[in-house]
């Protein structure tokens, strides 16, 4: 599960630094494309707000493995007392993968199949949307796996 885990870091760090230059790249362009050509690129809007949906939430899944976090207020648990902080934190844990499987990867899911089904494109880069929102299952897998690495490493 360790191998498993650090290649999973690894690949989706990587993923994350190839999403995020093209995005630079891409808003570069339309800025040079305005600005010095005179006449923005039709896609580059688009692109960005896909490039930003993945880094969004693949950010997040890996932000809940490498570094066992998440978005929270952690002022209440950091003052209980140490027995009852890794009850909590198993918890929360527990609570995290739930919500990943059943809003992430069930719904996200359905998402996809129906927006593969219906043939749903998007306008400017004709990208089917099915594989722009299938980010969204992914990283609800991702999140899950996570999570139950997290609850065996602590040992809770």
């Amino acid at each position: 599960m360790e191998r498993i885990y650090i290649t999973l870091n690894k690949v989706i760090e990587a993923l994350l630094v190839v999403v995020f230059g093209l995005l630079v790249i891409d808003v570069v362009w339309q800025v040079v494309s305005r600005y010095v050509v005179g006449q923005s690129s039709s896609f580059t809007e688009e692109f960005a707000r896909f490039s930003l949906i993945w880094l969004t939430v693949l950010g997040a899944a890996h932000i809940n493995g490498s570094k066992d976090g998440h978005l929270s207020m952690d002022f209440l648990l950091s003052k209980l007392p140490a027995d009852r902080k890794v009850k909590r934190q198993k918890i929360i844990q527990i609570l995290m993968a739930l919500f990943a499987l059943i809003i992430m990867v069930i719904g996200g899911g359905n998402l996809v199949y129906i927006t593969l089904t219906l043939g749903q494109t998007s306008s400017a880069l004709q990208l089917p949307l099915g594989v722009v929102y299938s980010i969204v299952p992914i990283s609800g897998l991702i999140i899950i796996f996570f999570s139950i690495y997290n609850i065996k490493k602590q040992n809770f």
